[in-house]
């Protein structure tokens, strides 16, 4: 049996979603396994980019997707965002110094075979569809699923 990686994707800042996919990257690379669980935050890591959440079933969960709309491209900083300005000024920097975009990370991942797999709960819990997500998360699971995989892991994180 080969090697296996599963990292827990809680965090939905942007530099904290890089890091895990630098991560998967590398350990999928490397010839591992990976599987990234998408729970909570970290569905704004793989909400498409555009349009409105359309899962909201009631006012509570509509108003939070309006005020948590998601999307690679919307991230925020854990530390100095400051309104936008420090993801702007944190992209410049990685592009002046040659880092891939998370948009070529994400591909990357897809490219060497992670398997995404997303949060059935937090997505009850947050309105959150199917359709409201990237076509490269393919299965919807509880945390059952999840510890099934995660426990004949060689690497587990928590990000």
């Amino acid at each position: 049996m080969g090697k296996k990686a599963s990292i827990v994707l809680f965090s939905g800042d942007f530099d904290k979603v890089m890091a895990a996919y630098i991560i998967a990257n590398g350990a999928a690379a490397s010839g591992m396994e990976v599987t990234m669980f998408f729970t909570f935050w970290g569905f704004n890591a793989i909400k498409k980019n555009k349009g409105p959440i359309i899962g909201a079933k009631n006012w509570m969960q509509k108003m939070m997707g309006m005020m948590n709309r998601g999307g690679s491209s919307r991230l925020p900083l854990s530390k100095f965002n400051m309104g936008g300005m420090g993801r702007s000024m944190m992209k410049k920097i990685m592009k002046g110094q040659k880092v891939q975009t998370l948009d070529e990370l994400m591909a990357d991942a897809v490219d060497l075979g992670v398997k995404y797999i997303a949060c059935k709960m937090t997505m009850d819990v947050m309105g959150i569809s199917k359709e409201d997500l990237v076509p490269e998360v393919k299965d919807i699971v509880g945390v059952a699923t999840y510890i099934a995989e995660a426990k004949d892991c060689d690497i587990n994180l928590f990000i």
